[in-house]
């Protein structure tokens, strides 16, 4: 990072990532299970209040251990919003599944709840809730629907570490939950993830889908006198290196999370006046909802050209983004998906949103630097 340029992320390092990349190394065990993942697990297991939480080597891949578990087969159906990651229609796509989309919610951008259950037909196996910018979906709805059409709800909380629905932490509500510790997000493996399991029922299938297929873990707990192969899994572990670097992040996650929210704060107030005189639009968090700074965004009004403020931000240093194109819009969406309804706010919105930097270094003076710029661009 050089003073001239604010980047759009720079990856946080606690301090002692290295020394435990070290200690692994030392202690000679480097495959995936090790002292540090197990660490990881039960962390995040009472953090989260998850029946089991195993780790992954990409949020991409507990994604498609949740349809693996689900056991989808061609011509199944999930529903879920367009405007998300490649990887949540991806993991059901791989299963020979489609994906439905369904518009999403004004004030949060994630999916609209109440237009989920007229999506549902006789091939619906799952609901997938995507808690966009770390903002939780409206769940108890989700759930509710699930429980009636006997449905799983596979939550995809990628962006959802350490933020919370009514006090239920994201990925510990629905039947399954994913979570990605990708250089990108509040804390960090490099690449890295963990699947979430609720369903108690699920616990045992997972942990063999995990182990390629093969019941090894319960081998190494001394359950049975020599490992198998159970049915189709794959290897989803991360290395105990990942795996050590992650231990790290999450002893400071408490801290890294109140950093970000700090400095995510100081946005939302420094863009309070744009906002009144209808410059952009800021993020809205509800009332039920805990959220994690994972992202601040910005809304522009239908009238100004995105990508000319994109570019009067980047000729002042600063690495500003725009975000998803809506899966319904893709080559592959269309080829892969089916869409349900009017996709009128995930094509309006996803067209005038724009990301700015934030990560856990971000200094006050870089932060002006944006503020400043963006009320300039504005007010032309």
């Amino acid at each position: 990072m050089t003073t001239a340029t604010i980047p759009f992320n720079y990856p946080h390092m606690t301090g002692k990532e290295l020394y435990y990349i070290a200690e692994a190394h030392f202690g000679g065990k480097l495959a995936g299970d090790g002292p540090f993942t197990r660490n990881c697990h039960r962390w995040i297991e009472e953090r989260a209040g998850c029946r089991r939480a195993l780790l992954t080597h990409s949020c991409t891949a507990a994604l498609e251990m949740q349809s693996l578990l689900l056991d989808l087969r061609p011509g199944d159906e999930v529903v879920m919003p367009s405007y998300t990651f490649v990887s949540t229609a991806n993991a059901v796509v791989l299963r020979g599944g489609t994906p439905v989309f369904v518009d999403i919610r004004e004030d949060t951008l994630n999916i609209d709840e109440t237009l989920i259950e007229d999506a549902v037909t006789p091939r619906t196996r799952a609901i997938a809730p995507v808690h966009y910018a770390g903002v939780g979906c409206e769940m108890d709805v989700i759930m509710d629907i699930a429980r009636r059409r006997n449905l799983k709800v596979i939550e995809d909380a990628a962006q959802g570490f350490m933020a919370t629905y009514k006090g239920r932490q994201l990925g510990s509500i629905g039947h399954l939950g994913a979570y990605s510790f990708h250089e990108t997000k509040n804390v960090i493996s490099g690449e890295g993830g963990a699947l979430l399991v609720n369903d108690p029922e699920m616990v045992l299938r997972a942990e063999i889908i995990r182990e390629k297929g093969t019941d090894r873990s319960r081998f190494f707990r001394g359950e049975v006198d020599k490992y198998t192969w159970q049915e189709a899994g794959s290897s989803y572990l991360p290395g105990e290196i990942i795996a050590a670097f992650l231990w790290a992040q999450l002893e400071e996650a408490e801290k890294i999370t109140a950093c970000r929210l700090a400095l995510w704060q100081r946005y939302h107030e420094g863009l309070a006046d744009l906002e009144r005189r209808e410059r952009l639009r800021r993020p809205v968090i509800p009332a039920d909802c805990v959220h994690n700074a994972h992202m601040y965004y910005i809304l522009l009004p239908p009238r100004v050209d995105r990508q000319k403020v994109l570019e009067g931000l980047k000729a002042a240093g600063i690495h500003a983004v725009f975000h998803y194109v809506p899966l319904h819009s893709a080559p592959a969406g269309r080829r892969y998906g089916r869409v349900h309804g009017a996709m009128t706010r995930t094509d309006d919105l996803s067209a005038r949103l724009i990301r700015l930097p934030l990560f856990a270094d971000l200094t006050h003076d870089a932060q002006d630097r944006v503020l400043q710029t963006l009320e300039r661009l504005l007010d032309r």
